[in-house]
């Protein structure tokens, strides 16, 4: 029967409340099963852990090596607290069972984390042959919950105790009175052995909690940075991070947009899955970035669209000839959009689209020479946007639902520039529409949740915001 290591990891007195949330962060939940995986996945191959744990059925490196905490400079080595039970029968710890991980959530208060593990000794045996040991351990450690300076959450190990289970001999002979003395010995030095290897887990944990925070790069563009904005909270099937996502342009100026007018009414969670929740603030600071960056604005010319698409003064004659005047004919088109404020992202009856402002300059001119203004368009372009998931990105592609446009400014006549739209519809789908795609390209970066990947995740679009879960 294995043993249970039982480690208290307080997390902070609140839980998480279902419903309205005043959320303008990213809000991730985390299931007790990722965690849990997390943890075993680490124990079993990761960095930190493998320098003390090593290969538990090697005895050349890691915990078991000549160097390692077990070897023979090591704690329980020649010399070390474990000399008494050496001169008296020369027993070794062979082996240390790769401890099997099981995790409890404790609602308003904590995790519960058990590691399952079994100690083997072995030696020459006081009456000759090989003497080999097993050993049960127990250890209960608590576990405090802080914020470093960076605010990343991080937890401390307050107090640790640990108690060996029952003792049997697997082979060999061992009297009553060396038994005593071998059992008092293990009593000694197990606990200064396994209350380290608690810290070593809890680097683990920390390690990982750690990498849901920090700079994500958008390219030239600028970054996102995470930070924690509350203490973690806990329920019975997960935790709950609250995370800001301060959006900063490559200048390093911090992009702030207005918060939403009304919380957000964040679904709940089915066991056994995480979940992230990417505000629609986000949306529209990501996009506001790209409109300071002058991203969103271009200069249209013939060699830009195809020759199916007309852009010659003749083409556009047959739709405001009295725009033109006294131009001639087949003279080139010149179409200088700008975008001078912020899209408006909206996200509501599971549907995402995408607002943009611009004012569109037509021109007419030659290649060697001066362009012409000809008139002045205040346009709106609404466009479809597609979510897609990937590891640690949400994607946008967009498509163009509509165009409207008024007349700003004429230097020939006024006109009704609703006739245009049609037109500047299939200019815009085929110029303007595949470079903002490429520009958005650097997605909507999501934090790393215990290095989930959401590139398989069900996306949800509610109001004002987007759920991806994703089963652990």
């Amino acid at each position: 029967m294995l043993g249970v290591w039982s480690l208290l990891l307080l997390w902070g007195l609140a839980t998480p409340c279902q419903g309205l949330l005043e959320m303008v962060g990213t809000l991730a939940r985390i299931d007790q099963d990722e965690l849990g995986k997390a943890i075993q996945n680490s124990l079993i191959g990761g960095p930190i852990l493998q320098n003390v744990l090593g290969t538990v059925t090697s005895v050349n490196q890691g915990l078991l090596g000549s160097t390692g905490l077990l070897g023979g400079g090591g704690l329980l080595g020649y010399g070390g607290v474990f000399g008494i039970v050496e001169e008296l029968s020369g027993l070794k710890i062979e082996e240390l069972t790769l401890p099997k991980v099981s995790l409890k959530l404790l609602p308003g208060f904590g995790v519960q984390l058990k590691l399952h593990s079994k100690v083997r000794l072995h030696g020459s045996g006081p009456l000759g042959g090989l003497l080999q040991l097993a050993a049960e351990v127990n250890v209960s450690s608590r576990v405090a919950l802080g914020m470093n300076a960076r605010g990343t959450p991080i937890l401390i190990l307050k107090r640790c105790s640990t108690l060996l289970g029952h003792i049997s001999v697997l082979s060999g002979l061992l009297p009553p009175q060396l038994f005593g003395v071998v059992e008092q010995t293990l009593f000694k030095v197990l606990p200064e052995l396994l209350c380290p290897m608690v810290d070593s887990v809890l680097r683990v944990v920390n390690e990982l909690l750690g990498t849901v925070l920090g700079l994500v790069p958008l390219g030239a563009l600028g970054s996102v940075e995470f930070t924690l904005a509350t203490l973690p909270l806990t329920s019975n099937q997960y935790i709950e991070l609250d995370i800001n996502s301060i959006v900063k342009s490559a200048a390093g100026d911090i992009i702030d947009f207005p918060k939403p007018p009304k919380p957000i009414k964040v679904p709940r969670k089915e066991n056994h899955t995480s979940q992230v929740t990417v505000p629609l603030y986000l949306f529209n600071t990501i996009f506001g970035l790209l409109q300071t960056n002058g991203a969103l604005d271009i200069d249209i010319t013939p060699e830009l669209v195809p020759r199916n698409v007309p852009l010659t003064t003749t083409d556009l004659a047959a739709f405001v000839p009295e725009a033109l005047a006294k131009l001639p004919p087949d003279q080139q088109l010149l179409l200088s959009l700008r975008v001078k404020e912020a899209p408006t992202v909206m996200l509501q009856n599971k549907k995402a689209t995408v607002s943009i402002p611009a004012n569109i300059h037509v021109l007419s001119y030659l290649p060697a020479g001066t362009p012409e203004a000809l008139f002045e368009l205040n346009g709106v372009m609404t466009l479809n946007a597609q979510l897609t998931p990937s590891a640690a990105k949400l994607h946008l592609s967009l498509s163009l639902e509509r165009l409207s446009v008024k007349l700003a400014s004429s230097f020939v006549h006024t006109f009704d520039a609703s006739r245009l739209e049609e037109w500047l519809s299939s200019v815009v789908r085929v110029a303007y529409v595949p470079k903002l795609n490429v520009e958005l390209d650097v997605g909507i970066p999501l934090p790393k949740v215990l290095n989930v990947n959401f590139a398989s995740a069900v996306l949800e679009i509610i109001e004002n915001a987007v759920v991806l879960t994703v089963a652990s």
